[in-house]
């Protein structure tokens, strides 16, 4: 199964990431589930501006999804993304979509390097990406290729898409398979009827 395992080793994630998730536990009435299954995973004592290991992150992932559920991870990414502050030139879905590749890489390191620049865009590989594939008039598709579970994926996109298209409904791709069932990507589409842009 491509979910929760690191596609390299040596990856760190930082503090405010696994901050944020225990503040959307906490949301759901369960930190000190969230306190407890970071403590099981070699993450104690969390400081939003350290730097801890993504294979202790991703086996965090993991015992969620086992003892608490797929929805949990689901509620977990819109959380995120819901409480997340964005510049005023993310103006639509489609730069909505392409900032949580920015932000992913921002949030991570390779060998103490933070993994995008923001001086001249550059993106370091290792972590995978979430990519804009496919743009319509009332659909978008996107690709995740990540270790990150899927259900967390979708509750993230679910959110950005729901900045600026209320009714969007995002799905998996019904016509390719995915991560849960052992790819190294999952496709989603991201539909609405009625479109509240500009």
């Amino acid at each position: 199964m491509a979910q929760f395992i690191a596609f390299e080793d040596g990856i760190t994630v930082n503090g405010q990431t696994i901050l944020s998730v225990v503040n959307a536990l906490a949301k759901a009435k369960a930190k000190d589930i969230a306190i407890d299954v970071l403590a099981e995973n070699n993450l104690v004592n969390i400081e939003d501006k350290k730097w801890y290991k993504q294979i202790d992150w991703l086996n965090t992932f993991k015992s969620i999804s086992e003892e608490m559920g797929e929805t949990i991870l689901f509620f977990i990414g819109k959380s995120i993304i819901d409480s997340a502050e964005f510049p005023p030139e993310i103006d639509n879905l489609e730069k909505g979509l392409a900032s949580i590749d920015i932000a992913y890489h921002m949030n991570h390191q390779k060998g103490g390097k933070q993994m995008f620049n923001p001086e001249n865009g550059e993106k370091l590989n290792g972590i995978g990406f979430y990519k804009v594939t496919e743009v319509q008039d009332n659909q978008i598709k996107m690709v995740c290729e990540n270790p990150y579970p899927c259900d967390f994926d979708r509750g993230i996109i679910t959110s950005m898409s729901r900045k600026f298209e209320p009714l969007a409904e995002v799905k998996l791709d019904p016509s390719t398979k995915g991560r849960k069932e052992g790819k190294k990507s999952s496709t989603y589409l991201i539909t609405w009827s009625y479109s509240f842009s500009k």
